[in-house]
């Protein structure tokens, strides 16, 4: 059983420099299953009880991705459509019930500078706001919301800036398990 799974959402992850330092930083933990969920489906067609099955094996739920146009990746949203739906609404007896109280962690980069995340920046709104949707989401399944980790300035970051990232990521996911056993 993996003990913390991440769900990487990520369309390009071949080109993905951000995502894929946090991704191998994590990956080199003991315990922690990553699956690249485009590289699964890339045609965005979810296994509904495959995906229920794999969080059901888990501890700890981690949905890694970029922050696209203010949302999630469109293969988290069909995630969130196919799987959720299942686990939470068809099926919550015997899925969903079984789920309730595990931590889940939002792990997202962004492109632009954490300046443009505010009421006077170019965004208009700070990335936790943005992040609503997804805090609401694991309220209404009765997961564990956890403080997003959040990477501002992916796309500029330079190979020190990646590294340091990454150790804090894998700082944040003990965290988190240690967090979980106490």
């Amino acid at each position: 059983m993996a003990q913390t799974l991440i769900l990487l959402f990520h369309p390009d992850y071949q080109n993905s420099r951000a995502n894929r330092a946090l991704a191998e930083a994590a990956g080199s933990r003991p315990g922690i299953a990553i699956v690249d969920m485009q590289a699964l489906y890339p045609h965005g067609r979810i296994d509904a009880d495959v995906e229920a099955a794999r969080l059901l094996e888990a501890e700890r739920i981690v949905l890694q991705f970029p922050v696209q146009w203010y949302s999630t990746p469109p293969l988290l949203k069909a995630w969130q459509d196919a799987v959720l739906t299942q686990v939470f609404y068809i099926r919550y007896e015997a899925e969903g019930a079984k789920l309730a109280g595990r931590p889940l962690l939002i792990a997202a980069t962004a492109g632009n500078i954490p300046e443009a995340y505010a009421p006077s920046g170019t965004n208009l709104f700070s990335l936790r706001d943005l992040l609503k949707p997804l805090q609401a989401t694991a309220h209404r399944c009765a997961l564990a919301w956890q403080e997003p980790f959040l990477i501002y300035n992916a796309r500029r970051a330079d190979a020190e800036a990646l590294e340091l990232a990454a150790e804090h990521y894998v700082a944040r996911l003990a965290q988190l398990e240690t967090r979980q056993a106490a």
